[in-house]
């Protein structure tokens, strides 16, 4: 009996399953759609909170403000690469483009040249460097890698000088290497460049804004915040 229900199963008809696509006209898997998520912070950036917390007081009582909108603050951070190599190659331009994103976190803008120089062989409207202008939890991110983290990493570093302050508050200084950035990788670095990095703030005098600055972290020579800081 076993043998014949053996055999009247195999001889059962198969289930057809229905056939598939193939070759271009096949459909894929739907794609979504609409924009990226976005990041959502949860908390602010360590060094705002370090701004609001205790610099703000430290602050007005250093140069006895009488009013909190007497504080100097940041307002923004611009960094700056300028390439003149690069009008006769392009490359050195879109690798210094990826290397200021990673760095900023922000995409950068390419500055072209405004007029004609023939002793350096320069056209109008070459490319000559890559700019960025960071504001918000941006920009106190990047003071914090900055001051923390890449300025450290400067081979024999000794202090970063004062002499860059305008008279206004607002301070300049130079790197000579974007290696010592930790977002750059060093295998991939096709050469050395270097950048300005500019503070802006809302600091009357330069004593007021390297006493900001220096209790953000900047770590200058000698730093003494305070009224009687030296210039």
């Amino acid at each position: 009996m076993a043998n014949d229900e053996d055999k009247k199963g195999e001889g059962a008809p198969k289930e057809k399953k229905p056939p598939q696509a193939k070759g271009p006209g096949r459909k894929k898997a739907a794609e979504p759609t609409g924009p990226a998520p976005k990041y959502k912070r949860t908390q602010a950036p360590r060094l705002k909170q370090l701004y609001h917390g205790t610099v703000k007081a430290a602050l007005t009582k250093d140069f006895s403000y009488t009013s909190a909108m007497q504080v100097p603050r940041v307002v923004k951070v611009a960094l700056n690469m300028g390439l003149g190599r690069a009008a006769h190659d392009a490359k050195i331009i879109d690798f210094a483009v990826d290397e200021l994103k990673l760095i900023a976190g922000q995409a950068p803008v390419v500055s072209k040249a405004k007029k004609d120089i023939a002793n350096y062989k320069l056209r109008k409207g070459h490319k000559i460097g890559v700019m960025v202008t960071l504001r918000g939890d941006r920009m106190w991110e990047f003071l914090d890698r900055l001051c923390n983290v890449a300025l450290p990493r400067v081979r024999d570093f000794r202090g970063v000088s004062s002499k860059g302050f305008d008279g206004r508050g607002n301070f300049t200084m130079g790197v000579r290497e974007q290696i010592i950035f930790p977002e750059i990788e060093f295998d991939k670095v096709d050469q050395i460049k270097g950048m300005n990095i500019s503070i802006v703030t809302t600091a009357n005098t330069d004593n007021e804004g390297r006493a900001l600055l220096a209790y953000l972290g900047m770590p200058f020579r000698h730093a003494t915040p305070g009224p009687g800081a030296a210039a």
